[in-house]
């Protein structure tokens, strides 16, 4: 299993460097970003400095959208770092959520999504490809490589990510509900006449090591809140009974009233007070050490090919301490 840090890309830019440096040397082999312009700093200006900074680490953000840039300058943006730094990026991509609501559009279409896709992913690689009804080309970029990763959570998206992305990201750690996703995905590739087994598959969460349960599900909590925005569109489609949406996703968000952007992916706030403990623990890796490596061995043998942690809360240097010093070792062990 390959690892993972998602970080915020709050000012100042540099500690964002930093940790994606420090996390390159504890063993972590992926630097993800949020990818919301209006409430962070903007990310592709701070991965050329995070690929500068190190040696093998791929980046990229988790996720990015077909909304807020022209598919064009996304491609162009991968590409211009490909042949920087080689081939050390990746596109999480999906409909949409803080960066489209904050300025007042609603997440693109899975249509929308899956044209997206295949012209970042042609152009970002050197290929020919239908654009607005033009032929569009980056004849430079005939050696950059870019997996597009899909981020979904509802049987259509999932569908669609199995049929045509390069892999899969799921934004929690629940077993249970991993282990429905991957099926679906891997199912969708099979009917596509795909290699279901080609896929790569990403877990992202929170993860928090120590021994105050109460301390980490409260600077976890968020990550409730945050998911609870993708359930509600869920809910909205399909119902809290939905055909293929399994309750175990839906049931949480019946106290959820609204959600507050200025808080997203910050502990505290009380937008997300409605988030259970069972769904903190479910969702996240916490507790000692023993207790993460459980998780990711029960991740691992679904599939999970790479585990991400979102390290937004106040034990960021300890917990990836924790990972690249023991736990990281005791996975490769």
């Amino acid at each position: 299993m390959e690892f993972g840090v998602v970080l915020q890309t709050d000012p100042p830019a540099w500690r964002v460097v930093e940790l994606a440096k420090r996390a390159e040397t504890l063993g972590f082999n992926y630097g993800w970003t949020f990818d919301s312009h209006v409430l962070w700093q903007e990310p592709y200006v701070i991965y050329s400095q995070m690929l500068s900074a190190t040696n093998r680490m791929v980046v990229g953000p988790m996720v990015t959208n077909p909304g807020t840039r022209d598919w064009t300058v996304t491609a162009s943006l991968f590409a211009t770092l490909n042949d920087m730094f080689g081939n050390r990026t990746v596109c999480g991509i999906g409909r949409g959520d803080s960066a489209m609501r904050v300025i007042g559009q609603k997440p693109r279409s899975l249509a929308t999504l899956r044209e997206a896709m295949r012209v970042i992913k042609d152009l970002a690689e050197g290929r020919k490809t239908l654009y607005n009804d033009t032929q569009q080309h980056f004849p430079w970029a005939e050696e950059s490589e870019l997996k597009v990763l899909m981020a979904a959570y509802g049987p259509k998206a999932l569908h669609l990510c199995g049929s045509q992305s390069d892999g899969f990201i799921l934004q929690l750690a629940d077993p249970a509900i991993a282990e429905w996703t991957i099926a679906a995905v891997r199912r969708a590739a099979e009917e596509a006449d795909r290699d279901p087994d080609s896929l790569y598959i990403c877990v992202a969460a929170p993860a928090y090591v120590g021994d105050n349960i109460e301390h980490q599900r409260e600077q976890c909590r968020w990550f409730g809140g945050m998911v609870g925005n993708h359930v509600a569109d869920l809910v909205a489609r399909y119902g809290d009974q939905g055909v293929g949406v399994p309750q175990a996703l839906t049931d949480y968000i019946a106290g959820r009233e609204g959600y507050d952007y200025s808080g997203h992916g910050k502990a505290g706030h009380d937008h997300t007070d409605f988030v259970p403990d069972e769904i903190i623990d479910r969702f996240c890796l916490l507790g000692d050490e023993d207790s993460h490596l459980a998780r990711l061995h029960e991740l691992e043998s679904l599939g999970v090919d790479q585990f991400a942690i979102y390290l937004m809360h106040d034990q960021k240097d300890e917990t990836l301490t924790a990972y690249g010093q023991r736990i990281i070792p005791a996975m490769s062990a």
